[in-house]
């Protein structure tokens, strides 16, 4: 009885630290929290200039780019096994196709990376077809890992 006693309170343990995340925060809230200013920085600050709702402003458009970068490398780390429970609007294939979900996450990651680069150099004919390429990245995900 006292093995199996043990050998469930292993598992349990498992379980539970397979839900959190390397940084110890809840995942689900850390992702959430992450695309949230994914939405504010990419969809609402740069989205907004490609779609002439804001001026640009090379500065401030370089700026957000480069803030994308460092967001483009956050949220993967927030989707750990076990942490499809709870309010998520990630499909389960995010868990059962992990090479497909971290091949997406790098795509995205080079393509945002060019972005940057180019929004360095300023010229909106360079930077608009690398915003739509980066913004394809998202959406191809969204079809596959996200209940939209």
């Amino acid at each position: 009885m006292r093995v199996v006693s043990s050998l469930l309170a292993a598992v349990l343990a498992t379980v539970a630290f397979s839900a959190v995340a390397a940084d110890g925060k809840d995942p689900l809230e850390a992702r959430k929290a992450v695309f949230k200013e994914y939405k504010k920085v990419f969809g609402q600050g740069m989205g907004a200039v490609m779609k002439g709702e804001k001026p640009y402003n090379k500065d401030e458009f370089a700026a957000l780019a480069a803030q994308m970068v460092d967001l483009s490398k956050q949220p993967w780390q927030y989707f750990p096994a076990g942490s499809d429970k709870g309010k998520t609007e990630s499909r389960p294939e995010v868990w059962t196709k992990p090479a497909e979900f971290k091949k997406a996450a790098d795509e995205h990651q080079v393509l945002i990376a060019k972005l940057a680069d180019a929004a360095k150099g300023g010229d909106l004919a360079q930077i608009r077809p690398a915003f739509g390429a980066a913004q394809k990245t998202c959406k191809a995900c969204h079809e596959v890992f996200k209940n939209d």
